[in-house]
């Protein structure tokens, strides 16, 4: 439609969508910060994070009246850069939200966000969106195994999907910094959430 597609951040506990939207440039989203407070924490501490560096995202409103958030805890990890744009505004930007502190995982010392292996999925037309995170331990070690359904019609077993696998499994190790194993299943072999998917399965405790 000679149309292009650009991001917009928004939160139903601050006011939904717009309170932040990329611009032409589409080089991270303009926070309104003539109506929000945007601040950057580390998610363990609640400490504010090194400039430029990535940490849960936390928004004050400004102008919002009868039901005002104070320092808001969005989950969401992320950095946010503050000079001057290139299209020439001066709100700081979101950069890519990299994951939700809730959902991250420390692997062997490393921090792991489900979104991170959704991205190396996605790009194996071998496998489906299908996946799910599941933590074990084996004293003292915690392991991470990545059960990923394969594309509709084709089976775990084939030579094809194994493949699949052991390239998922390299890439995985390569951009996250962690082995997994990787547990190819059928259609279907990954349990369906109702509302929001469950990537994490923690069978540690």
């Amino acid at each position: 439609l000679g149309l292009h597609a650009v991001d917009v951040y928004g939160l139903s506990e601050i006011m939904g969508p717009g309170v932040a939207c990329e611009c032409e440039q589409r080089d991270g989203l303009h926070g309104w910060e003539d109506h929000f407070l945007f601040e950057v924490i580390d998610p363990e501490t609640g400490e504010p994070a090194a400039e430029g560096a990535a940490g849960e995202l936390v928004i004050t409103t400004l102008t919002k009246e009868a039901l005002p958030m104070l320092r808001y805890r969005t989950r969401d990890i992320t950095r946010v850069a503050r000079e001057r744009c290139a299209c020439g505004r001066s709100h700081l930007r979101i950069l890519r939200v990299a994951g939700r502190s809730d959902d991250m995982m420390i692997i062997r010392g490393v921090n792991v966000f489900p979104t991170q292996i959704e991205e190396l999925i996605l790009k194996r037309p071998e496998l489906s969106a299908h996946y799910q995170c599941v933590l074990t331990r084996e004293d003292p070690l915690d392991n991470l195994r990545v059960a990923v359904e394969t594309r509709p019609g084709l089976s775990p077993e084939s030579i094809e999907a194994r493949a699949a696998a052991k390239m998922l499994q390299h890439e995985i190790k390569v951009y996250v910094g962690s082995s997994v194993e990787i547990e190819l299943r059928a259609e279907g072999g990954v349990e369906r959430s109702q509302g929001k998917a469950k990537r994490v399965v923690d069978q540690r405790r």
